[in-house]
């Protein structure tokens, strides 16, 4: 089994000496404990009572953002993309108030492109919607059938559903909460989204003045790094790519995961290059999001954090409707989830498979009432740095989470100017 990796400092850029293989979103059996050879033993009940469940999970598999130019073209042709008839639910998109869904200029950029075989980018497949309510799957075996913690049926008085207004994210939503409640409703479900300016579910450059300020020349930057440049003249030559194409290691990744998650063909070359194509991809995502200066981590995922944190007080406090809610789903990208993992300081320098999810749940102690928060990863739980246990005190998880929450009056602040508070 894997070692997990706390995330630290001085291993931000350095060289990464783990293998990366492409990842696929899997779901570990449980392993049912016996005694002699027929009785299932009966765990003792757990001191903990559940309360609260947010999860942030990323889109499931799609078509690539781009192809990699110059190379044996994949046919992402219309029929990868037929839903199954199970992940069929009634759901509206709406924005945050109940009106009709905003515009989506990120959607229009896709739509003005179309692959080989007749589809456009970025659209989640079967194999994606597949793996969404797989997801569903897994967490109705946790909170429903094992824990009774959700009602069976969906009702938006127990369950509150967020997108970020891209198709993919929307669809991967839909087909979650399809395995989850086994398309069993007890109202429509609403799937709200906002516009583009005043997304908070990724980093959001184009609403963010400041953090387009500090990082957004750092992503051309980040394939000029002495070795990572090095490494994609040396690919771009073995895969007879022109030196004037435009090319890095994150896109190079992205198109080859997805042909291999759909079965579709990839140039033979690619398999010697694979562990450093994973490698030399999250190391640019480092360089990017630079994890070692706080601010940058701050404007990246500040209001979400305070999003999720606000959660858990009002839930705590029960003084709004909000606050009787069980579980809240936010439907996000990869871009989302390592950002998040980077301040939790549980970032394993891998690249979040296709549905990967992080779950924060909270509980109380039966006995002293106290709260706690327990973090998970793709269904492992994390021990987050600052916390005592992996069933974190809810005053360390808040101090933890303190160094990179903004309030949505902070961040407009923050956003607002053009030049970092550490610029001389």
């Amino acid at each position: 089994m894997r070692m997990r990796k706390l995330w630290t400092k001085a291993g931000v850029l350095g060289s990464v000496s783990m293998a990366f293989g492409s990842m696929f979103w899997s779901q570990k059996k449980t392993e049912t404990t016996q005694t002699g050879s027929t009785t299932a033993c009966t765990e003792p009940p757990s001191p903990y009572e559940l309360k609260l469940v947010q999860v942030l999970f990323r889109h499931g598999a799609r078509t690539p953002l781009k192809s990699i130019p110059d190379v044996m073209e994949a046919q992402w042709v219309p029929n990868l993309l037929e839903p199954p008839a199970h992940t069929h639910i009634n759901y509206v998109v709406t924005d945050l108030e109940g009106g009709p869904r905003p515009s989506s200029p990120v959607e229009d950029s896709y739509r003005a492109n179309i692959l080989s075989g007749g589809t456009y980018p970025g659209q989640l497949t079967t194999v994606g919607m597949q793996q969404l309510y797989e997801l569903g799957e897994r967490l109705r075996k946790r909170y429903i059938k094992d824990t009774a913690f959700l009602n069976p049926t969906f009702s938006p008085t127990e369950v509150y559903v967020r997108s970020t207004n891209i198709v993919r994210t929307i669809e991967s939503a839909k087909c979650l909460v399809a395995g989850l409640f086994q398309q069993s409703q007890s109202d429509m479900v609403s799937i709200l989204t906002t516009e583009a300016e005043s997304e908070i579910l990724y980093p959001n450059y184009h609403g963010c003045r400041l953090l387009k300020h500090l990082s957004g020349h750092r992503w051309a930057e980040s394939s000029t790094l002495p070795d990572i440049a090095a490494d994609l003249r040396s690919i771009q030559s073995a895969l007879g790519i022109a030196g004037h194409q435009r090319v890095d290691f994150i896109l190079i990744r992205d198109d080859m995961v997805a042909r291999e998650t759909h079965g579709l063909p990839c140039p033979p070359i690619l398999d010697s290059w694979r562990n450093t194509v994973e490698q030399r991809a999250v190391e640019m995502i480092c360089h990017i999001y630079e994890p070692s200066k706080r601010e940058n981590l701050q404007l990246c995922v500040g209001p979400l954090f305070h999003t999720l944190m606000g959660n858990i007080e009002d839930h705590l406090q029960g003084t709004t409707s909000e606050s009787k809610r069980k579980l809240f789903l936010y439907s996000a990208h990869d871009t989302t989830l390592m950002p998040c993992l980077m301040a939790l300081g549980v970032f394993d320098m891998q690249w979040p498979p296709y549905a990967a999810d992080i779950t924060l749940e909270l509980h109380q102690h039966r006995q002293t009432k106290e709260a706690f928060v327990k973090v998970s990863y793709i269904g492992k739980d994390q021990l987050i740095p600052g916390c005592s246990g992996v069933y974190c005190p809810l005053q360390e998880f808040k101090q933890a989470f303190s160094n990179y929450s903004l309030t949505s009056e902070l961040y407009e602040s923050l956003c607002n100017r053009t030049e970092s508070m550490a610029d001389p």
